[in-house]
């Protein structure tokens, strides 16, 4: 670079009028001439070579004369060059100076035009500026493709016309008649406040549209933005679909004492977290739980991640896990026993609650402790077929005791219908099947209430800050009818459960201490549970009273926003299942009758309706009925009596 050279500094024009040693002065300017006839403003500045790239070597006639040529329209030019370069395979795809442009496209490298032709070609859509050459204070030019310079006119077409375009689009959408997939780019706002992401949508508002989810959801599927079967609520409620993704890490080695029998983990045959197996040495019942309270540390960020999810979500379409999938491996009960071809050496490591039981199966011995135990893996029909074998006669003969001990403190057994939903991914197929209910799934619930009920007492014996459930006890009236109906009224006295770290009763259940803590893979409060009880065996530093009760009242809040998202998503697929069989026919029956009104219950889909005029109906009594209009988004069935 020499005197009165032309250099770009912070990307505006220079001129080098002296060097003083390492450094160059340059003059620039810090105020434009104006139309109105005011002079522009020159300002000096000492800068080193790195500050400046060099533009031309110069010299120039004058900064004014470099300024002044700004006004000059090179647009056709520069076309000319891009067409001629694009036609040239050896140049099509080679990066060019910005000096052999120059002279492509003006004749000669004119250090006077130099920034007024720069200024342009930075300006056009033919050609791009290398940003890597340019921080090596090299000037180069790529050409764009034309697919690229189609986009960029469009672009900027539509900021030149935007109020036009948007106004057209506005008339569109009032028609519910969009361009698509052109219009698709403005519905993202409507989209965003269809999933509770934003509190209003502003094209709702233009296009006269009243602002509620259910009417932005209305408008999307009859605009073919989503299709009917877009399920938005867990991400309505927060919820990704994707699981945690930090790693717990390896089981860590700790001295475990081995599980003096075969534990079974009865399951669903699809169960892809068991987090609990069971089993009985002819002295003690062993029921065993997943351990990953040996790696999650309170507060630590998978902690927190846990805590904010508060449970894992199961939804038809699949489930969004609590805790990292892929550390299922390590830390579900029998998972590697199963995979592997010599089961026999591989153990399960877990946290085990060893109860010895009365006759009468209540708890006289309890201790918690850290096991290796060897799991086999069941399903709840195969435990069922198997249930008066030596190994799991012993677990349903505790269970039935336990039942009965539990009925005679009054327990409250409720049986309503439950089905399993599932979603086929690729055509979204629904199904809906009553699930297959077994004593074996009754034994193993039976299991866990021990597990719970001996937890509870082991934690208030010695004087653990614990998160106790509990749940008052019902009113219920003195007639309450058979059948269906009198089960859905049992479900209308019960009373919400309460977790806290004070031990009160649990009346549904029966019991008078209990807490759950059989599921730490799935649910925040067993898992904090679990860090407890760990802390209290190695005898470290426990969670405070206060510290509890805000991890409870947190990983409360996240799970109780789970189960909606859970439930409205069941809804969800159930109407669309409904969509996609319009001509079946289902029993449903009677369960209430308030006024004219008549709630129904059909057992088939685990669904209630409400039927006015049904003067001729009893509690009980049994109709057919068949699903009418369907509304997504209110989640809303009108069933037709046949």
């Amino acid at each position: 670079m020499t005197k009165n050279s032309l250099v770009l500094y912070k990307n505006q024009p220079a001129v080098v009028i002296d060097r003083d040693g390492d450094k160059y002065i340059i003059q620039f300017c810090t105020q434009p001439a104006t139309p109105t006839g005011k002079k522009a403003v020159y300002g000096e500045q000492k800068v080193r070579e790195k500050d400046i790239v060099l533009l031309h070597e110069g010299p120039v006639s004058s900064f004014e004369k470099v300024l002044e040529n700004t006004s000059i329209d090179f647009s056709s030019q520069i076309n000319e060059v891009y067409e001629l370069l694009l036609s040239d395979e050896s140049t099509a795809n080679e990066a060019v100076t910005f000096s052999d442009l120059s002279e492509y496209a003006l004749g000669k490298f004119d250090a006077d035009l130099s920034w007024a032709f720069y200024s342009s070609l930075v300006k056009a859509n033919e050609f791009s500026l290398n940003q890597e050459e340019f921080k090596n204070s090299r000037i180069l030019f790529n050409l764009r493709k034309k697919e690229e310079i189609e986009l960029l006119n469009q672009k900027k077409f539509e900021k030149e016309h935007e109020a036009e375009i948007r106004s057209e689009f506005i008339k569109r959408l009032k028609n519910k008649k969009l361009e698509l997939p052109g219009d698709s780019k403005f519905m993202g706002e409507v989209e965003a406040f269809a999933l509770n992401k934003t509190e209003k949508s502003k094209i709702l508002e233009e296009a006269g549209f009243s602002q509620s989810v259910e009417k932005a959801h209305q408008l999307l599927i009859d605009t073919h933005i989503w299709d009917f079967t877009k399920n938005p609520y867990p991400t309505r409620f927060g919820f990704s679909f994707d699981s945690a993704h930090e790693q717990l890490g390896k089981m860590k080695d700790e001295e475990r004492e081995e599980v003096p029998c075969v534990c079974y983990a009865v399951d669903a045959p699809d169960a892809a977290d068991p987090d609990d197996a069971v089993g009985f040495d002819g002295e003690y019942l062993w029921v065993c739980i997943a351990d990953p309270a040996s790696s999650v540390m309170p507060d630590s960020s998978i902690d927190i991640a846990a805590r904010n999810r508060g449970t894992t979500l199961y939804i038809p379409e699949g489930a969004s896990r609590m805790l990292c999938e892929s550390s299922l491996e390590d830390y579900a009960l029998g998972l590697k026993e199963k995979h592997s071809e010599n089961n026999g050496d591989i153990k399960s490591c877990a946290l085990a609650f060893k109860l010895k039981l009365d006759e009468d199966s209540q708890i006289s011995e309890v201790d918690i402790k850290k096991v290796n135990v060897h799991v086999k893996m069941i399903s709840y029909e195969q435990a069922e077929q198997q249930k008066d074998s030596s190994e799991l006669k012993p677990l349903f003969e505790i269970a039935r005791k336990n039942l009965v001990r539990r009925n005679a403190n009054n327990a409250v057994t409720i049986q309503m219908p439950e089905v399993k939903i599932k979603v086929d991914k690729e055509t979204k197929k629904v199904s809906v099947e009553p699930e297959k209910y077994f004593e074996s799934n009754a034994m193993v619930q039976e299991m866990m209430l021990l597990a719970g009920e001996g937890a509870a007492k082991f934690a208030f014996k010695n004087k653990i800050a614990f998160p106790f459930v509990s749940q008052e006890a019902p009113s219920f009236p003195d007639k309450i009818p058979d059948g269906w109906a009198g089960e859905f009224a049992r479900v209308k006295c019960m009373r919400k459960r309460s977790v806290g770290i004070t031990p009160a009763p649990h009346a549904g259940l029966g019991l008078s201490f209990y807490s759950q803590v059989t599921s730490p893979l799935r649910r925040y409060s067993d898992l904090i549970a679990h860090q407890q009880l760990r802390a209290f065996i190695d005898k470290r530093k426990l969670l405070d009273k206060d510290e509890m009760l805000e991890r409870i009242a947190a990983g409360d809040a996240a799970s109780i926003a789970a189960r909606k998202a859970a439930r409205l998503s069941e809804t969800h697929w159930k109407l669309v299942y409904l969509i996609q069989n319009p001509d079946k026919v289902y029993e449903a029956f009677c369960i209430d009758k308030k006024g004219t009104d008549t709630l129904f219950l059909i057992p088939e889909l685990d669904m209630q309706t409400t039927l006015k005029a049904c003067s001729d109906i009893s509690l009980n009594d049994k109709v057919n009925l068949k699903a009418g209009a369907v509304n997504i988004p209110l989640q809303n069935v009108d069933f037709i009596r046949t």
